[in-house]
């Protein structure tokens, strides 16, 4: 059993959706939030999930999958909030991966995962034309750190204090940097894909 984490951050808002929960817009007919959950179990990493208190569509769209679900409480304080509470408890290293992000799939995960065995102590960031994305994989002596994070940029200033241990782990396309956070990025990244809403 590898010994990293995969922990999924879903616990935002979706503000920016006019009233949508972006996590659970079909792709496939199937939720993102469950796919990028089926993703990231198939690497046969652990996977914890990251979730608000006020989001129970995002907690059924979860069922039956084996992941353990972490509960953000005070999520509306930002990024750092759902990283402290998503690696609460572990004790080895821990892979970070926004839960908008559809075009990480298994294979790049496990890219990571296997470039971790090769080099343990180093931060790994997905990354697009040399441009940093996600995941993140952080080694377990970081992983206090994490605990730490106040504020809304997450885990920005502990990269930026690391930046000697960390490496760029190339992605395909431009998967590493492509969220979806409107609903125009949503018929934007439709269109380029040809992935479609099938409920």
């Amino acid at each position: 059993m590898p010994d990293t984490t995969i922990l999924i951050l879903a616990a935002g808002a979706s503000r920016r959706m006019g009233g949508a929960d972006k996590l659970l817009a079909q792709i496939d007919g199937v939720p993102l939030l469950r796919r990028q959950a089926l993703a990231a179990l198939a690497t046969s990493a652990p996977v914890r999930v990251a979730l608000p208190l006020d989001r129970p569509a995002r907690v059924a769209a979860l069922e039956g999958l084996a992941v353990e679900q972490v509960s953000v409480p005070d999520a509306a304080l930002g990024l750092s909030a759902s990283l402290r509470a998503g690696v609460a408890g572990l004790a080895g290293s821990v892979m970070i991966l926004p839960a908008d992000m559809p075009e990480i799939d298994t294979k790049m995960m496990a890219q990571i995962l296997a470039k971790h065995s090769e080099m343990p102590g180093m931060i790994l960031r997905g990354s697009a034309a040399e441009t940093p994305g996600h995941p993140v994989l952080f080694p377990a002596d970081l992983v206090s750190a994490l605990r730490g994070l106040r504020g809304d940029t997450g885990a920005r200033d502990l990269l930026r204090s690391h930046q000697a241990r960390l490496r760029l782990v190339p992605l395909p396309g431009s998967a590493a940097l492509t969220d979806l956070d409107t609903p125009e990025d949503w018929a934007e990244w439709r269109a380029r894909t040809g992935m479609r809403d099938e409920t």
